[in-house]
């Protein structure tokens, strides 16, 4: 960069700038920009509030809420499964919205408040949703039906009485390999004053027509012969 007028932008230029820029925005020339201080590498300090109780922990900057949570506090209700929030198996909620804590840093729940399925129950009973789980039989594996709870926990919390529709959105990020879906949305209308508590939780299936005798199957010869072989059946090898 040349100080000659003819290249059209001189460094005094490019300093006159700056110096004005600095004027404009208070900042005084030569100081460090504010920002939050850096963490890490190693383990700092952290306070969560999980399920209403203080948690003091020591965690590097790089550790995943859902880490903190099973490895440094042991509530292992949340689970990880996927790692990379596509199954919704270790959703949390974090200020009332639920949350894949496999994706969120645990400083960056700093300040908010945490609820995990282990915060649910009340004085050793369980809550609602959980009573509803178990009544409409909404699990199998088990893998993401913590998950799965929170999910409809936070549903549960909005005014008004959820529709089948909004059940469904409600656990669209929540992944079930075992196909329990139906008896999730069960659930779900059952703890919601939806469904009676006696009710079955699902309409009774046709059940399948009776054959008629020519539909039976037939004798097949080949198949006497073998079983006539068989050790212990009548007529068989001794």
């Amino acid at each position: 960069m040349s100080d000659d007028p003819r290249s059209g932008f001189t460094r005094r230029d490019l300093v006159r700038g700056a110096l004005v820029g600095a004027v404009a925005a208070k900042v005084p020339p030569g100081a460090a920009p504010k920002g939050p201080a850096a963490l890490g590498p190693g383990p700092e300090r952290l306070t969560l509030d999980i399920n209403g109780q203080t948690h003091e922990l020591f965690v590097e900057p790089r550790v995943v809420l859902a880490d903190a949570l099973r490895e440094r506090l042991g509530l292992t209700g949340t689970k990880v499964v996927c790692g990379r929030g596509a199954c919704g198996a270790c959703t949390v909620l974090v200020d009332g919205a639920t949350a894949c804590s496999c994706l969120m840093l645990a400083h960056e729940a700093r300040g908010k408040k945490i609820t995990t399925i282990e915060g649910l129950a009340r004085d050793g009973h369980l809550s609602p949703v959980q009573e509803a789980f178990v009544a409409a039989d909404a699990l199998q594996c088990g893998f993401c039906t913590s998950g799965m709870v929170m999910s409809c926990h936070a549903l549960l919390e909005r005014p008004g009485r959820p529709t089948r529709d909004e059940i469904r959105e409600a656990v669209a990020g929540n992944l079930c390999r075992c196909g329990t879906y139906p008896h999730v949305f069960d659930a779900v209308e059952r703890a919601a004053g939806l469904r009676a508590a006696n009710e079955e939780p699902a309409p009774a299936r046709t059940a399948f027509a009776r054959p008629s005798p020519g539909d039976l199957l037939v004798s097949d010869d080949r198949v006497d012969e073998a079983l006539a072989l068989l050790p212990g059946e009548e007529g068989g090898l001794a």
